[in-house]
């Protein structure tokens, strides 16, 4: 993706020629430096700061009035026209300058006073990049959403639970899901938390150095939504740590979906899920096959995030300040990145709110390899055994037991405390006790600490996470707002002179 051209040397001119001058306009090197075509995705954002800019430089007196209308009109043009009727250039904001001349005359060059395509760019990557974002947001927002919907209905559906992806102990699918809900919850947060530091006003910083001119840069701010100024001329022109920062985020979030869709496809493999169709595909060759296919690419596409944080964190480590032209690269890591995930969230919610969860088949799966050994521990340790002891005579009774196999019933349980405690179970706890403990369903209704997968420690836990939601909700609305006002005041500002 774009980033800006070094401006040393960058004049007024209708076309590449003029810009660059004569000097620097050809060779076999133009092709290798030009991210014209890549820079489509910044289009709408140029004309943004290119608007914001020439009504501020009016307001001030720097152009006149007439002269801003004029390069005003010019830009709508080119906004019909299109990103494809460009003319040819190093980059986006160079080719619509040169349009910008084209219609105008010499005087369309005025439209880059008091700024440099340093700032400039640095203005439309943050721009376009907090949509990006608010996109993702929204569509994580989405996501949770349809979680908690599938955890609701599913708040008393006994599943296996794993550690080491052996047989640990039971839960519910509602438990299970609002793991994952919490995670994507802080994913969220990480994200609204950099689209402050996004959102920053880099314009009338000029090539590193300002300007002289007397430039009203919170105006500028304020005409496009920002919500500050980047203080310090060198540093908002040459910083990109908010793309690590944005970059890291969706990096971190690809990296929870991808834990999601292995769990669903190990799910799946054992028969515990059923995948809607739509999410899943069958074998060119095995009739029989229903595969998840769609999870395995969630769990894929983690590679294109991490190599995006990858690729821009190299891309940025050697630079010295203030600008350099390796910066051209550095935004295709993050857009790449976003563009990747953005997908896998809406897919990964898809799969997992459509699919069915075989109640019955969960239950008998759910005390498989004993799994309900720390109940049996637990209870020994309330009636006062300690509980190294009390996980002794447990651990003595599952030697042996393969992962399919069924608890040990009561007798074999009461034979081995009275080998290790020196008396039988009745001695500590009463029979039905120990066999409510080997119920599966019983042991997650025992397990209503805050935070468990009790059926009332789960509907505690759904109020919490829809009232966070419903936070992150209305940020996303605040946001989208602030940005619709700037949009609707700029125009507002743009048609005073048109």
């Amino acid at each position: 993706m774009s980033e800006e051209r070094n401006d040393d040397g960058a004049g007024e001119g209708g076309d590449e020629t003029v810009v660059r001058r004569d000097r620097f306009a050809g060779g076999p090197a133009r092709s290798f430096l030009s991210s014209l075509a890549d820079d489509e995705r910044i289009f709408a954002a140029d004309l943004a700061v290119d608007r914001a800019h020439v009504v501020m430089l009016a307001e001030r007196g720097i152009v006149d009035r007439e002269t801003a209308g004029e390069i005003l009109a010019a830009l709508d043009d080119v906004e019909d026209a299109g990103h494809e009727a460009l003319p040819d250039g190093e980059d986006v904001h160079e080719a619509i300058e040169s349009a910008v001349i084209d219609r105008v005359g010499p005087d369309g060059g005025k439209m880059h006073t008091a700024r440099s395509r340093n700032d400039e760019v640095a203005a439309c990557i943050r721009y376009r990049l907090r949509e990006d974002v608010l996109e993702l947001v929204e569509a994580l927002v989405g996501a949770r959403e349809q979680l908690l919907d599938v955890a609701r209905a599913e708040a008393e559906t006994v599943m296996p639970g794993y550690t080491h992806l052996q047989p640990a102990q039971p839960t519910t699918v509602a438990h299970w899901l609002l793991s994952y809900e919490q995670a994507l919850g802080r994913d969220t947060e990480r994200l609204l938390d950099a689209y402050g530091r996004v959102n920053r006003n880099p314009l009338g910083a000029a090539a590193f150095a300002g300007t002289p001119f007397d430039v009203d840069r919170e105006r500028t701010a304020e005409l496009l939504g920002f919500d500050s100024v980047a203080e310090n001329s060198m540093d908002a022109s040459a910083s990109r740590d908010f793309l690590v920062e944005v970059t890291s985020a969706v990096a971190t979030l690809a990296t929870t979906l991808s834990q999601l869709a292995e769990d669903v496809v190990v799910m799946a493999s054992k028969g515990h899920v059923d995948l809607d169709d739509d999410y899943a595909s069958t074998s060119s060759i095995m009739p029989q096959k229903k595969n998840p296919d769609t999870l395995e690419l969630v769990r894929g596409r983690t590679g294109d995030a991490t190599a995006g944080l990858n690729g821009l964190l190299t891309n940025l480590k050697g630079q010295p300040r203030a600008y350099n032209r390796d910066l051209q690269r550095a935004g295709r890591h993050a857009w790449d990145a976003i563009d990747s995930v953005t997908d896998s969230v809406e897919v990964a919610a898809g799969a997992v709110a459509t699919a069915d969860w075989p109640a019955e088949r969960l239950a008998a799966a759910a005390g498989a390899g004993f799994s309900t050994a720390t109940g049996v521990a637990d209870l020994l340790a309330t009636a006062g055994v300690p509980f190294r002891t009390a996980h002794e005579v447990v651990a003595e009774a599952a030697a042996g037991l393969g992962p399919d196999e069924d608890a040990p019933d009561y007798e074999a349980l009461s034979a081995v405390a009275e080998d290790v405690l020196g008396d039988p179970l009745a001695a500590y706890v009463e029979r039905e006790a120990v066999e409510a403990a080997l119920d599966p369903a019983e042991s997650v209704a025992t397990r209503d600490s805050r935070g468990g997968p009790a059926p009332d420690a789960v509907a505690d836990q759904l109020s919490t996470a829809e009232g966070v939601l419903a936070d992150h909700r209305d940020g996303l609305t605040d946001r989208r707002g602030a940005v619709e006002r700037a949009r609707d005041r700029r125009r507002t500002e743009v048609d005073r002179y048109v």
